[in-house]
């Protein structure tokens, strides 16, 4: 059975309050309560964006070349049920006036139908593969894993059939509660396997990548150099942003994407 919609409108409410609620998890025994009650068993994964990123390996030739988009693809190809939010529940509880809040979460696998035909549809592969296009396009980023919230506030079950694939802005993204919740949460939001993101001497401390670019404020300034923290998760945008090109997003290993997919398909069935 559907989620009442009541539950939907009350997440809404709460929204703008989950700074203070994420530093309350660190009290005694709220932090082990609040990720056994809304974040047992998850695991996401942050994908960098597709045009930031740089591989280690001789070129290739364009239609070989590798981007973190393909896991999502990957996942859209397999899944038999796919579903889309009409709208981002985060970017409309915040009032978002900076990213098109019609772009809603994708969701994936069995569990899909239990949720409310008034949040969202069905979709085919076509429709996922071009909406999380349009994400892209408009500059959003892509987190992909098992997320338990996501069948609290839906309804949808099992969680273990519920795949979800968020399309981010920096300003109302859920996962900026990270630098403020329990460690035990936190750690469950991690940057792609293999990523690294650096600041290179090109940088000449302009700050812009300081101001409100990182969802979870890794970037810092320390004399006349910007400085990358332990909470980056490895999105991009500050690649992306810096007009030196001083920050650099590189991965080593090529085999990035299949590892990301094995590190996920144990956690939600899709098919």
């Amino acid at each position: 059975m559907a989620r009442p919609l009541w539950m939907v409108e009350l997440t809404k409410r709460l929204f703008p309050a989950r700074f203070r609620l994420a530093r309350w998890t660190h009290l005694p025994v709220l932090d082990r309560l609040t990720e056994l009650m809304l974040f047992k068993d998850d695991d996401m994964v942050c994908l960098p964006k597709d045009n930031v990123i740089t591989i280690r390996q001789p070129i290739l030739p364009q239609e070989d070349v590798v981007v973190p988009s393909q896991v999502v693809d990957h996942f859209i190809d397999r899944a038999n049920h796919l579903w889309i939010m009409d709208r981002c529940i985060c970017r409309d509880a915040s009032h978002c006036q900076d990213y098109p809040t019609e772009l809603g979460c994708l969701f994936l696998g069995e569990a899909v139908a239990h949720m409310d035909p008034r949040l969202g549809r069905r979709v085919t592969r076509a429709e996922a593969h071009a909406h999380v296009a349009r994400c892209r396009e408009a500059g959003l980023v892509h987190m992909i894993g098992r997320n338990k919230l996501d069948t609290i506030w839906t309804g949808a079950h099992p969680g273990h059939k519920l795949l979800t694939v968020c399309n981010c802005c920096p300003c109302c993204c859920l996962w900026k509660i990270l630098p403020d919740i329990t460690p035990r949460v936190s750690s469950k939001v991690t940057r792609m396997p293999g990523v690294q993101v650096t600041v290179t001497d090109a940088c000449k401390g302009c700050k812009l990548c300081t101001r409100d670019i990182c969802f979870v404020g890794a970037l810092s300034l320390n004399g006349k150099q910007a400085v990358i923290g332990e909470t980056c998760r490895g999105c991009g945008r500050c690649v992306d942003v810096c007009p030196l090109d001083a920050i650099e997003l590189t991965v080593e290993d090529t085999r990035f994407i299949e590892q990301t997919i094995a590190r996920i398909e144990p956690l939600v069935d899709v098919t």
